[in-house]
């Protein structure tokens, strides 16, 4: 007599069905397309969270990039001065000082003037 593993797979295909809830057309009801679809999704969730540190670390720079050009300094020039005078501080912050709180961020970019190497100026 054959046996079939009936509840375990549609177990398995009912959980499967259930991760892919919200997918359109029969990207959520048919088994094998869902299976492809949610495999496909998790490799790009994989990815895209590294790629997610790089894109904001690239809009900190231009936010702070903006904000030095307009108090008359260069991006690198910025960053070359801090260094220098031995402030620690990541660009996560610095953008939201820009952002936030300008008066501060201008005493930031006159430390870097004073700090900045002889080649950068």
């Amino acid at each position: 007599m054959r046996a079939r593993s009936g509840k375990t797979v549609l177990r398995k295909r009912a959980r499967t069905r259930k991760l892919t809830k919200g997918f359109r057309c029969g990207r959520h009801r048919l088994y094998r397309q869902s299976l492809v679809t949610l495999i496909r999704g998790r490799k790009y969730a994989f990815r895209d969270r590294r790629v997610r540190k790089r894109q904001f670390r690239r809009l900190w720079i231009i936010r702070i990039n903006a904000a030095c050009r307009s108090r008359g300094m260069r991006y690198s020039a910025f960053i070359a001065g801090l260094i220098n005078a031995q402030v620690i501080l990541d660009r996560k912050s610095l953008s939201e000082l820009a952002i936030h709180n300008p008066e501060t961020f201008t005493k930031l970019v006159e430390i870097a003037k004073a700090n900045v190497p002889k080649g950068l100026t």
